[in-house]
C-alpha cells in the first residue's frame, strides 16, 4: 500500500532535465475523433468475432439471441466505417496519404486507415526509425562476450499485426516483395522470418512512397 508519488515525480523530473525529450503536440480533435471511431470498430470486431464463436454448439434459444447481436453489430460496424469515412475524406492531407497507400495492393482501408493514425510519423523518419517503432527491425541480443540470436520485439503490435495481412497478400501478387520472399525460402529461411523481412521492405517502400508522394510504381523483377 506504499505511495511514491514523490518519487515518481522526481524520477520522472531527473528524466526530463537529462534526456530533453522532444514535445510532442497533442492530436487535433479531427484525429482524436477519428482514433475513437477507429478504436471502437475494434471492439466491436472482437464483439462479433467472440459472438460467433459462442454460437456453435450454443442452444437454439441463446442462438437466436446471438444471432440477433451479431445483426446489430454488423449494423453498427457498417455505421463506423460511413462514419469514419467520411472524417478521413474530409481533410485533403488525409485522404492523398490514404490513396498513395492504397495504390498499393495488399493495402487496403483498414491498413491505411491504421497506418494513419497509429503510425503518424511514417513518411517523416527515416527507414531504421519507422521499422524500429512497428517493431519490424532485428536487434540484436548481446551481452558480454555472448552473441545472441537477432529477433524482433516490441514496437506497435496492432500495426504489425495489420501490417501482416497486407504483406501476406503483397507475397502473392507484387513481383519484387514475391520475388523477395521466395528468394529468402529458397535460403532456408522459415516462413515467419521471411515474412517479417517483407513486412520490413514493404514498410521501406510505403514510407518512400509518403516521403516523395509517388504512388506505387511495379518494377520489373530479374529471373
Amino acid at each position: 500500500m506504499a505511495k511514491t508519488e514523490a518519487l515518481d515525480a522526481r524520477a520522472l523530473a531527473h528524466f526530463a532535465d537529462v534526456i530533453r525529450p522532444m514535445p510532442r503536440p497533442l492530436p487535433a480533435a479531427q484525429t482524436q475523433e477519428l482514433r475513437a471511431l477507429v478504436g471502437r470498430r475494434q471492439l466491436l470486431i472482437v464483439m462479433r468475432t467472440a459472438e460467433q464463436n459462442r454460437l456453435a454448439g450454443t442452444s437454439e434459444r441463446l442462438g437466436k439471441d446471438i444471432v440477433a447481436h451479431m445483426t446489430w453489430l454488423n449494423a453498427a460496424i457498417a455505421t463506423l466505417d460511413n462514419d469514419r469515412e467520411t472524417t478521413l475524406r474530409a481533410s485533403p492531407l488525409w485522404r492523398g496519404n490514404d490513396d498513395l497507400w492504397q495504390s498499393a495492393k495488399g493495402i487496403g482501408p483498414v491498413c491505411a486507415r491504421t497506418l494513419l493514425l497509429e503510425l503518424p510519423a511514417l513518411g517523416t523518419r527515416t527507414r531504421q526509425h519507422i521499422a524500429a517503432l512497428v517493431g519490424v527491425a532485428p536487434l540484436n541480443g548481446d551481452s558480454g562476450t555472448l552473441r545472441g540470436r537477432r529477433t524482433i520485439w516490441g514496437g506497435r503490435a496492432h500495426v504489425r499485426t495489420v501490417l501482416s495481412r497486407g504483406t501476406l497478400v503483397a507475397t502473392r501478387d507484387k513481383p519484387q516483395i514475391k520475388a523477395f520472399y521466395e528468394r529468402l525460402l529458397a535460403a532456408g529461411k522459415v516462413k515467419k522470418v521471411a515474412l517479417t523481412a517483407c513486412m520490413h521492405k514493404f514498410l521501406t517502400i510505403l514510407n518512400a512512397m509518403l516521403q516523395h508522394r509517388t504512388s506505387w510504381q511495379p518494377q520489373e523483377v530479374q529471373s
